[in-house]
Parts: C-alpha cells; sequence; structure tokens
C-alpha cells in the first residue's frame, strides 16, 4: 500500500532528522511504501514565483494517487496543511490512519481527542484502531 505521510515535522530540522525516520520506518515495517512530501520538495524550483503554487498542486496530486493517508495531529490546532490534506483524502475514501502523541485535548467531545470531523474518515465502532497515540502502538 502507498501511505502518504502528512506531517508537519519537515518545519523543524530536529522533528525532520530524528522523529520523522522513526515512524517511516514503523509504517515501513509493514511492508508499506511511504510518500513523504517534505522528501519531494527537492523537485521544485524555489527560485521560480510560483513556488508554493507548485507545491500545493503536486501535494494535492501525491494523495491523490496514494492507497491511504497516515496524519500527524499534533498541535492545538493541528497543522493545517495537515488537516487539508486528510480532508482532500477522507472526500476521496482513502484509508485513513491518524497519530497524535500530543497530551493536549482539542475537541468538542469527551469520546474523541480532536475535532470531530478528523473521525469522518475512520469507521464509527473502531476508530481506535486506526488512531495512534504512540510509534510502539502503530500497526498497519
Amino acid at each position: 500500500m502507498l501511505i502518504y505521510l502528512a506531517n508537519p515535522f519537515g518545519f523543524s530540522s530536529t522533528q525532520k532528522e530524528f522523529i520523522l525516520p522513526l515512524i517511516k520506518e514503523k509504517i515501513e515495517s509493514f511492508g508499506h511504501i511511504v510518500w513523504e512530501p517534505f522528501s519531494k520538495n527537492n523537485q521544485i524550483d524555489f527560485t521560480k514565483e510560483d513556488w508554493a503554487y507548485n507545491v500545493g498542486q503536486l501535494d494535492k496530486l501525491d494523495v491523490e494517487n496514494c492507497d491511504a493517508i497516515f496524519a500527524v495531529c499534533n498541535g492545538t490546532p493541528p497543522d493545517e496543511g495537515v488537516m487539508i490534506e486528510l480532508g482532500m483524502a477522507i472526500a476521496l475514501n482513502k484509508k485513513i490512519y491518524i497519530f497524535r502523541d500530543d497530551f493536549r485535548r482539542c475537541t468538542d467531545s469527551e469520546d474523541y481527542p480532536l475535532n470531530l470531523m478528523v473521525f469522518c474518515g475512520l469507521p464509527k465502532n473502531n476508530w481506535k484502531d486506526y488512531y495512534f497515540t504512540s510509534i510502539e502502538d502503530i500497526k498497519l
């Protein structure tokens, strides 16, 4: 399965170097191919005026072409880019996995740890099978 790894870790050199590889390796350990958008940024010419538009368009295309999305939803609120990628994946009926090891709650409900709309892409009864709170607990 080709899994798009939606995450904000590429904006932090420490998270990109130490956290992102751990998640990527864990997903790959189940035999999946991980598509990580920050690693694709080298295909963009950042000297051109339209670089930002091109990054967004390529990320959208990558979400469309993946089989599933693994969305890192840390933060209060979570990163807006990750939320948009997750929303696209939900609209495209992609398989959804959510990771949040942030202890802060970001919700309207005692039953769900994030905004209720995030869970639209998960099954009603066993959504916790697709929601992970530690790298060790990831099972795909």
